[in-house]
């Protein structure tokens, strides 16, 4: 199929630029308007508990609890004419178009919960109705007029709804700075390792015209479903990445062709029927990877799933299609604007047995064992510290210090009891509201450990006492043919509040409930990705065994690889426990707020991005040491001499999408900085340790049973196996000496 492919490329190869540029313009057009298509948040499971809780209250006219309004009166909020510009203020945020719920101080017989310490302040809080781009618009008309200083007084807007809309603003803008600085660092490392210009340029076009067109997709998959706003980070910055790494695998097969003596023509088809058929083979085992965060129910995870398989299969796309009709139109011009003295590349036929990877690759498998052993302790010591990772959702502190929904929830903290920060929305379906047994239910609520205050339809309960008749404030909790309670902690600490999530929903209730809130939300995820993520690990291990092993014809490979990605991303999550959570480092990286957890989603994701990304360096690898094992019937030099001619493009590669993920540093988000910090280190570890140094010494270990397979399963491989060589060309694995 690439041999009909490339020939089509070579007589329609203007054709094929003029077509790609076009979609790219398609795409970036589309992409203009892709964010007014996107949501925010998407880190909470709506099938969970506090997902249906939420539901039923957005169905009831009520909502979940999404805007807070600071109001500061310098002469005190009980002041008459403070109260008098309160309550006006108050009235006018209730008669706002899709605001619902809304209470405060001045309107709700003047809590002392809802007043500050020193009485200066106040608070109102309110729900905005919508999805996540509803209530995006309508902040962005409604916190211009009420932001601010107002009739005497001065307000600030937060909440979670501000949280995620500056989350949603934030991710954008950092995106565009990520790129900023990851093209032009990019364009050095790729004219440093090509050591010219225009096949610097190549890769970096191809990328150019995965990330439109995949942009554009997105834009089409945003029009009939919801998509999460991470996904755009994604496709640009692992669009970048990839295409690089195919680019470089593609263009350094092509020059080791014309050095081999292959005419232009010549070049590229032998660089389609090898290095684009490792391409094609990688991005299809990137895909099935990433297929698992489908089994993840976060709408966030699934976007960023979708994103990058979307990216993979564009970047695969663009490097036999795009990048080979580059090639036929530039032919050898390919080395024009050298800057840089290069060696001559070596010529396929030639024997690769000098330079850096062949001398490290024989260094290793003469000393296998105190290698192996000194690599496994070192990333094992570098892993330790995952085995204290506590979870946790992200809030306000996640953001900048500039963030006004930070400030906003800083200054409730600092002045208020906080405890309303935390408050629980338990929903009673089917349950009467004139009842008493709802009044029973809150009073025993009431009686749980860190339970500072019950609200609902028939009145506000403390310490298994009725501390407030009902009222007009209180009719608020009755919602179509239920109620709803709201459970307000006694303190504001994070953990007390996760506690009292279990114990809610642990108390005997006379009628169905559903307990919701950011902390059911905290807990119903945490859950859901430790019940889900088993099934992950299967799949992409089955996934991974059985590429492989189509890949390389071995047994033990594909399980090898198994335990070398384990041990990477072990240390890769261990060095993110001990940065992110205990807080090492933080001002080396931008400076970040420590909350003592990491943010749930960071695992699966970087477990999925990097096991991906591993498997698309061992392909390349293992795919060029099987190349030579076919060709030389020697385990040991198809090792040294395969290190040697892809060993310094998979370190380029690494480096590349290195820096290209780093450009998630710049971002103020907390969790998003993270990918930046763990996606290099899990590829730079794969990259250098890993296949530098562990593999080697392990397949030397191995010896022949590094590439034995039983008679059933090598007769399958000889059929469906992928190849670079011809077939007549296979040695006999199993008679054949490692030596």
């Amino acid at each position: 199929m690439l041999e009909k492919l490339s020939r089509l490329l070579l007589r329609r190869s203007r054709t094929v630029l003029v077509v790609a540029v076009l979609l790219a313009l398609a795409g970036g057009t589309a992409s203009v308007t892709l964010f007014d298509k996107l949501t925010a948040g998407g880190l909470a499971d709506p099938d969970a508990e506090s997902g249906r809780a939420a539901a039923v209250l957005d169905a009831g006219g009520q909502g979940t609890p999404n805007l807070t309004l600071v109001v500061s009166a310098p002469q005190g909020v009980d002041d008459p004419a403070a109260s008098r510009a309160a309550a006006a203020l108050s009235q006018r945020l209730t008669d706002e178009p899709d605001v619902v719920n809304v209470t405060s101080y001045w309107t709700a017989g003047m809590p002392p919960q809802l007043r500050s310490h020193d009485g200066t302040k106040a608070l109102v809080g309110a729900t905005v109705r919508g999805d996540e781009t509803t209530i995006n618009k309508v902040l962005a008309d409604l916190v211009p007029r009420y932001e601010g200083a107002r009739d005497g007084l001065d307000v600030r807007v937060g909440g979670s709804a501000m949280f995620w809309k500056e989350t949603t603003e934030l991710s954008q803008s950092d995106g565009a700075k990520g790129e900023a600085i990851a093209f032009p660092l990019t364009m050095i490392v790729l004219v440093f390792v090509f050591g010219a210009i225009i096949a610097a340029l190549v890769p970096l076009s191809v990328a150019f015209v995965t990330m439109l067109v995949g942009l554009g997709v997105l834009w089409v998959v945003a029009s009939a479903t919801d998509l999460s706003v991470f996904a755009v980070s994604v496709v640009t910055l692992l669009g970048l990445g990839l295409s690089i790494d195919y680019g470089l695998l593609m263009i350094n097969r092509y020059r080791e062709e014309l050095a081999n003596g292959r005419d232009i023509q010549a070049a590229i088809h032998r660089t389609m029927a090898t290095a684009g058929r490792t391409v094609v083979f990688s991005a299809v085992t990137i895909v099935l990877v990433l297929s698992g965060l489908v089994l993840i129910p976060l709408p966030a995870v699934r976007s960023m799933g979708y994103g990058a398989m979307i990216t993979a299969v564009f970047a695969a796309l663009g490097s036999v299609t795009v990048l080979p009709a580059l090639l036929a139109v530039l032919g050898t011009r390919i080395d024009r604007g050298r800057v840089l003295r290069r060696r001559r590349p070596v010529a396929a036929s030639e024997t690769a047995d000098s330079g850096f990877w062949h001398r490290l690759a024989t260094f290793v498998m003469r000393r296998p064992v105190p290698v192996a052993v000194l690599v496994v302790a070192f990333l094992l010591l570098l892993g330790a510290p995952f085995l204290g990772i506590r979870l946790g959702m992200p809030d306000e502190r996640s953001m900048p210090e500039s963030s006004q929904a930070r400030q906003v929830t800083a200054l409730i903290r600092q002045n208020f009891d906080g405890a309303e920060l935390n408050t629980l929305q338990v929903v009673a379906i089917r349950a009467d509201a004139g009842s008493a047994e709802v009044g029973a239910y809150a009073m025993r609520l009431s009686q749980l450990p860190n339970v500072g205050r019950v609200d609902t339809v028939t009145g506000s309960y403390v310490a298994g006492s009725m501390a407030a008749p009902t009222g007009p404030t209180h009719q608020r909790f009755a919602i179509g043919d239920g109620v709803y309670l709201s459970v307000v902690p006694s303190t504001a600490e994070a953990d007390d509040a996760l506690h009292l999530v279990e114990d809610v929903r642990a108390a005997p209730a006379p009628f169905p409930v559903l307990v919701g809130g950011a902390a059911a939300v905290s807990v119903d995820t945490t859950d859901v990705l430790v019940e889900r993520l088993p099934y992950v690990l299967l799949l992409v291990a089955v996934t991974m065994v059985v590429l492989l092993f189509l890949l390389t014809g071995s047994v033990l490979l594909p399980f090898l690889a198994l335990l070398l990605s384990a041990l990477s991303l072990t240390a890769t999550f261990g060095a993110l426990v001990w940065i992110f959570q205990d807080g090492h480092l933080s001002g080396l990286f931008g400076g970040f707020t420590v909350t003592g957890t990491i943010a749930s989603t960071i695992p699966v994701m970087l477990f999925a991005l990097s096991y991906g990304l591993a498997m698309d360096y061992q392909v390349f690898m293992l795919a060029r040491i099987r190349e030579e094992y076919e060709r030389t019937g020697s385990g040991t030099t198809a090792v040294a001499v395969g290190l040697e001619r892809i060993g310094r493009m998979v370190t380029a590669a690494a480096v590349v999408i290195s820096i290209v993920f780093l450009g998630f540093t710049v971002s103020g988000i907390t969790y998003v900085k993270a990918y930046g910090i763990g996606l290099p280190l899990a590829v730079l570890i794969d990259a250098t340790l890993i296949r530098g140094a562990l593999l080697p010494a392990l397949m030397r270990l191995g010896g022949r049973a590094t590439w034995w397979a039983p008679a059933p399963l090598r007769r399958l491989h000889h059929r469906f196996g992928l190849r670079e060589t011809d077939r007549s060309g296979v040695p006999a694995v199993e008679t054949v000496s490692a030596r």
